[in-house]
C-alpha cells in the first residue's frame, strides 16, 4: 500500500521582502500569553474560494496519514535525528516531557514537509501565534497551536471547530492555510504571512515570525 512521503530535502529559498528582524518578535509582544490564556494574536479572514481550491485544500486536511516519517536513505535519516535532538532541547523550556515534545516535532516536521513549507518557519510562527499553547485562544476566536480561525473547519472539514484543538489537525490545518496564502501571493514570504494573520501588507507580524525563524534554523 503507497504511503504519503513527506519530502525530505531542504525546500526552495521563498523570497521575501526584506525587513528588520532581530528584535520584532519582542518590541511587539507577539505570541505571548496573559493569565487568561489568550493568544495576542491576528486572525485568517474568511475569502470565497473557487471550488478548484476548496476541493484541493480539503482533500489536503482531510488525508488522515500518521505524522511517521519515512526516509529514503540513512543520511536523511540522520540529519532528521540529529534536527529532533536539537529542536528538543530548545523547545524543552515550553513542552519538558520528552514524549510529548518528540511527538509535537514528528508533526511538525511531517506537516510542513508535506506542505512543502520550511520547518523553521512553522516553529516561529507557531512561536508567535501561540507560544507553542495547545489550547490558546485569540481575542478574535483563533485556536491551538497555528491559530486557525473556527470558520476553516466550515470551509475544509466537518465544522466542528472542537477538533482545531487536536494536534495534528491544527498543524495539518495551519500548514495548509499557510501553504494556500504563499501560493496566492505568488510564493511572497511576507506578504503570505501577513495575509495568514489578517494583517496583509504590515510589517509588525511577518517579521515577527521571520525573526523567530532564526531561533528553529537547522545546521547539521
Amino acid at each position: 500500500m503507497n504511503r504519503e512521503r513527506p519530502c525530505i530535502s531542504n525546500p526552495p529559498v521563498v523570497s521575501r521582502r526584506k525587513a528588520l528582524l532581530g528584535t520584532a518578535a519582542a518590541a511587539i509582544g507577539f505570541g505571548g500569553m496573559g493569565q487568561t490564556g489568550l493568544a495576542h494574536a491576528g486572525g485568517q479572514v474568511e475569502e470565497p474560494l473557487i471550488d478548484s481550491v476548496r476541493s484541493a485544500l480539503s482533500s489536503a486536511v482531510g488525508y488522515a496519514a500518521p505524522p511517521v516519517p519515512e526516509f529514503i536513505t540513512t543520511e536523511s535519516r540522520l540529519f532528521y535525528l540529529r534536527w529532533l535532538g536539537t529542536m528538543s532541547e530548545k523547545l524543552r523550556p515550553k513542552k519538558p516531557e520528552w514524549n510529548v515534545r518528540k511527538e509535537f516535532l514528528e508533526t511538525v516536521w511531517y506537516e510542513s514537509k508535506r506542505a512543502g513549507l520550511d520547518t523553521a518557519l512553522v516553529l516561529g510562527l507557531i512561536q508567535v501565534e501561540s507560544n507553542f499553547r495547545k489550547f490558546a485562544v485569540s481575542p478574535v476566536g483563533a485556536r491551538g497551536y497555528t491559530q486557525v480561525m473556527p470558520f476553516w473547519t466550515r470551509v475544509l472539514g466537518d465544522g466542528d471547530p472542537g477538533k482545531l484543538f487536536h494536534m495534528q489537525t491544527n498543524l495539518r490545518f495551519g500548514c495548509v492555510i499557510l501553504r494556500h496564502y504563499l501560493d496566492r501571493e505568488g510564493g511572497d514570504l511576507f506578504m503570505g504571512l501577513g495575509r495568514y494573520n489578517g494583517s496583509r501588507g504590515k510589517a509588525l507580524y511577518p517579521d515577527a515570525v521571520l525573526g523567530a525563524r532564526r531561533g528553529w534554523e537547522f545546521k547539521a
